[in-house]
């Protein structure tokens, strides 16, 4: 790789970087021709794009990000795949599920929302975070739950005195 290609390779890690908060990184050396691909089917039905990178330029796009990486760059020794997603815990619960059947995909690192999360011990937690959306539905529906019961009360209370 010449150096101008390399230079053409950061900037346009540094641009992915830049488009998202949501970043996993990951070791998939090892896994078969079949089970990558299946990998990288997950991925694209999940709406998360899965690229192979290397180290050194992927940590100088760290560098050159507006975001801080923290420790992250430390990560990247051996074979590197990241992971980027728009959803926070859905790289998580994919590697979650292939490593069901393999030892593969191994969580090297992630960055979500500004948060670093360092080594494999990290992916229950990740898996688990939940999304956007859903915290959102859980806020609507605690919002919801006392208005519908002032609404049954008062409904109940005309009921009774229409009774009456």
């Amino acid at each position: 790789m010449t150096r101008e290609e390399k230079s053409i390779a950061i900037e346009e890690l540094t641009a992915q970087l830049a488009g998202t908060n949501i970043i996993y990184v990951s070791d998939i050396s090892g896994l078969n021709a079949e089970t990558t691909s299946d990998l990288r089917r997950a991925c694209f039905k999940a709406g998360i794009k899965l690229e192979v990178v290397k180290n050194t330029l992927l940590a100088k796009a760290m560098e050159a990000s507006d975001n801080d990486y923290g420790d992250l760059p430390s990560v990247l020794t051996g074979n590197s795949a990241i992971f980027i997603s728009d959803i926070a815990n859905a790289p998580g619960k994919i590697i979650k599920d292939f490593r069901k059947k393999s030892d593969k995909p191994v969580l090297k690192g992630a960055f979500i929302n500004s948060e670093i999360y360092i080594g494999d011990d990290q992916l229950d937690a990740l898996a688990t975070i939940k999304s956007k959306e859903e915290l959102i539905g859980e806020i609507i529906g605690l919002l919801q739950s006392p208005a519908q019961r002032v609404i049954s009360a008062l409904q109940n209370h005309f009921k009774d005195e229409e009774v009456a």
